[in-house]
């Protein structure tokens, strides 16, 4: 099974780049503080590092 990650929205979408709150959506990030856990791929990795200013990567 493929390793998790746990990423928070900690900065609103709102007034930032379409593509900032495209990346937000397909994280499944939608409301404020709310955590997500995800697998870690690169795919998942390149999204986060998109929006570093948006989001935290929780310590497992």
């Amino acid at each position: 099974m493929a390793d998790k990650i746990r990423v928070q929205l900690v900065k609103s979408g709102i007034g930032r780049p379409k593509r900032h709150k495209l990346t937000l959506k397909g994280l499944g990030l939608t409301k404020m503080n709310m955590i997500k856990e995800l697998n870690d791929t690169p795919a998942i990795r390149g999204m986060i590092a998109k929006v570093p200013h948006l989001v935290k990567v929780l310590d497992q």
